[in-house]
């Protein structure tokens, strides 16, 4: 091979690195947690039972948010809908879920995934909207008051339809950076730097519409709790 041609090879060999999207890192995490519902959703803990299923379908079972009225009022303004994944905390991770938006359409239609979560009066959480403004389609922080926007980044709205969806949060502990994904793992569609919470628990749920959820996995650094 002539110098000018193994020239272009090793060009060629850094641009393929140096293009690859950013998810071998975090890939590499270790598996903390994954489901697909096939056992039942013990593992899960909701604000109200009495709102969540574990529903049959022809690809199998999934979690299914099934009632959009909830008895469930916090403290401080956030979801009303909030399943959380029990004894599992985490630092940096990545949070992978499919989800289905079951509600019908209208320009508030939301689903929304939970992190960092100390207590009811402290925790992250996406909030996918139909429609973007401050209060929709956003990351936001609940820290002992109402719901704080925290995106650098959003998109016009989450395009909901009636067909599956996959969503992934990828979050860096030590540098306070929060990336989401939706369908295209390539390019976040949200991003935000926060570093109030530096661990907690993930969950799933909404606003206050109707989803289900299957397909779930966690990777990322365990958080011991002294």
């Amino acid at each position: 091979m002539n110098s000018s041609a193994l020239f272009s090879l090793c060009a060629l060999s850094l641009f393929v690195v140096s293009s690859s999207p950013m998810i071998a890192e975090e890939s590499e995490l270790p598996l903390v947690y994954e489901t697909g519902f096939e056992s039942g959703a013990d593992d899960w803990k909701p604000t109200e039972a009495e709102t969540w299923k574990l529903k049959e379908t022809d690809q199998g079972n999934v979690y299914s948010l099934f009632k959009k009225q909830s008895t469930y009022q916090p403290k401080f303004r956030s979801p009303s809908h909030i399943s959380l994944l029990k004894d599992v905390k985490v630092e940096s991770f990545q949070f992978d879920v499919d989800i289905l938006s079951t509600h019908e359409d209208y320009n508030h239609r939301d689903v929304c995934l939970f992190f960092g979560y100390q207590n009811p009066d402290e925790f992250y959480y996406l909030h996918l909207g139909k429609k973007t403004d401050d209060h929709a389609n956003q990351i936001f922080i609940v820290n002992q008051a109402a719901r704080t926007k925290i995106s650098t980044k959003t998109t016009d709205g989450t395009n909901w339809d009636d067909k599956w969806h996959h969503v992934r949060i990828k979050r860096n502990a030590e540098t306070g950076s929060i990336a989401v994904f939706f369908d295209d793992m390539d390019e976040p569609v949200m991003t935000a730097i926060d570093k109030s919470f530096a661990w907690g628990q993930i969950g799933v749920g909404s606003f206050d519409d109707i989803a289900d959820f299957d397909n779930i996995k966690l990777r990322g650094k365990k958080h011991d709790v002294k």
